[in-house]
Formats: structure tokens, C-alpha cells, sequence
């Protein structure tokens, strides 16, 4: 599919967006290079593909919730401008 410069002008109307003259070769090249990409999916064999209206449908894999320190101590410190023993040192903001 090919978009000729009316239906480039007829789209941007539409969308409420001004276009010169000068910019429709351009946004005729753009729009027909996306219309390519889109015409690229057809060549997707989907047969046998149940379709899919979100991602709802679809069980979340869950992992153990347990608590854990993350044992980066060291790495996450590193960072620091300053540090009081494993702690970030601040200075005190409240009188």
C-alpha cells in the first residue's frame, strides 16, 4: 500500500496536525515506510495461535516472597559520599 500526498494531507487534517507543502514528501516517506512494516505481518503464519486480547489470560509465574538483606552491602555502600558503619551518613536537615 501506498499513500499518495492527498491522503497524506486528508491524514493530517484529520490528526489536527499542520503540514506545509514542503513537509508531505517527507511524511509521505515516513508514513509509507510504517505502512511497510505493517504489511511485513502478514507474512506471520498465526495458524493454530489462539488469539490473545491481553495479557490477563496468561498465569504469573510467582516467585518465594521471602526476606532477604539482598547481600550487596558492600556494593550498595560503595556509592556513598559518606557512609557511618553500614549506614548512609546525611547531614542533619532538621534543627
Amino acid at each position: 500500500m501506498s499513500l499518495d500526498p492527498a491522503t497524506v494531507r486528508r491524514i493530517a487534517r484529520l490528526a489536527r496536525i499542520r503540514v506545509t507543502e514542503e513537509e508531505v514528501p517527507r511524511l509521505q516517506a515516513e508514513l509509507n515506510g510504517i505502512l511497510g512494516w505493517i504489511e511485513q505481518l502478514n507474512a506471520v503464519d498465526v495458524e493454530g495461535v489462539a488469539p490473545l486480547t491481553g495479557g490477563a489470560q496468561m498465569a504469573l509465574k510467582m516467585r518465594e516472597d521471602a526476606v532477604t538483606d539482598g547481600g550487596i552491602r558492600e556494593a550498595i555502600l560503595a556509592n556513598a559520599p559518606d557512609r557511618a558503619g553500614d549506614y548512609f551518613a546525611v547531614p542533619k536537615v532538621v534543627e
